[in-house]
């Protein structure tokens, strides 16, 4: 279940009030009154959730799936195990989003809520600046100092020692001691997830959280975005320039290093000690071992190993990239340009 510290429970809702939102067509009518508490990834599904197939690549999961519904297409309604009530639908992702939307809000700033919200917890030596707003049951630990404007989301926990620009944004977000979040960062947005469905794009519920870990640097104007249901972490000492991107469900290890214009896709798993220069880009899902080094405006499209270094777009180990470009070098200054 989502974290109630950064989540509204909506539920339970009956399962037939999911089917009239989302439109899809009930196997079994006789489910109707079924009570639907939380919407959950297939393989992270349990009683009382619903749940989604849309990429045969899992259809595994769905043989041991334990949620109590699941959004299927019309082909795979058949395979839904048994106590696992079938929603069929043409866009059993959108469908989902929808009902995930239904079931789980963050939670709200109230309009007529103090500055600091009464619930909030600070400990001795804190420090506000003018402007900066902490929302419900959020904690901030011995020593911080908060600047101007800034917003600390309901939930939010903030470690001892920690510094805190202005027009900082932070939510859904746990982080320890001693940690650095220069002026504009955005802490625990909404990561990009989007279904197409027949009405067009659809925003898919983010339902995790941020780990930054203790001596996290954040700078100015970076943004890391919060889990789609897997926590996104960033390890200790792991020190982030201005304006860099850190998309949901990112893994960052510890004593990483990314320079300015940085961005990590969706479900990458970065290793303790590496290094990133300057616009280096990563692909989603990719694995980067530990003590790697990306040279600046590198594309990484797969798997980066252990210790060595890669540049180029798609990203190549450097050694093979500089025999390429002597290559070229010594192609261009040949008769003809190079061979024909």
């Amino acid at each position: 279940m989502p974290d109630p510290c950064f989540f509204e429970d909506l539920g339970p809702i009956a399962l037939k009030d999911l089917v009239e939102l989302t439109g899809a067509d009930l196997a079994d009518p006789s489910a109707g009154a079924l009570a639907i508490h939380t919407a959950a990834p297939l393989g992270r599904a349990t009683g009382g959730c619903i749940a989604f197939l849309s990429d045969r690549r899992y259809l595994s999961e769905l043989a041991d799936a334990k949620a109590s519904a699941c959004f299927l297409r019309a082909e795979q309604a058949a395979l839904a195990p048994a106590g696992c009530a079938a929603l069929v639908t043409p866009e059993p992702q959108a469908a989902w989003a929808r009902a995930a939307g239904r079931l789980h809000r963050p939670w709200r700033f109230a309009a007529n809520e103090p500055a600091v919200h009464p619930t909030a917890t600070l400990e001795d030596g804190v420090i506000l600046s003018a402007g900066v707003v902490v929302g419900r049951n959020a904690r901030i630990g011995r020593d911080t100092e908060i600047g101007p404007n800034t917003v600390i989301g309901a939930g939010v926990s903030l470690g001892r020692g920690c510094w805190i620009g202005s027009n900082v944004s932070i939510g859904f977000a746990l982080i320890g001691d001693n940690v650095r979040i220069l002026s504009g960062a955005v802490i625990g947005e909404s990561g990009f997830g989007v279904a197409v469905g027949r009405t067009g794009a659809i925003d898919i519920p983010q339902l995790g959280r941020v780990i930054l870990q203790d001596g996290v640097t954040v700078g100015a104007n970076s943004c890391i975005d919060r889990g789609a249901w897997d926590d996104t972490v960033v390890g200790e000492n792991t020190k982030i320039d201005n304006l860099v991107q850190v998309a949901h469900n990112v893994r960052l290890g510890r004593s990483c290093a990314l320079a300015a214009h940085t961005g990590i896709s969706g479900s990458t798993v970065v290793g303790d000690g590496v290094q990133f220069g300057g616009r280096a880009g990563v692909a989603d899902h990719i694995t980067i071992g530990d003590g790697a080094r990306i040279a600046a405006a590198a594309g990484v499209m797969r798997d980066v190993p252990a210790g060595e270094t890669w540049g180029d777009s798609p990203a190549q180990p450097v050694r093979q990239w500089m025999r390429q470009i002597a290559w070229v070098a010594k192609a261009s200054r040949s008769r003809g340009g190079g061979p024909q």
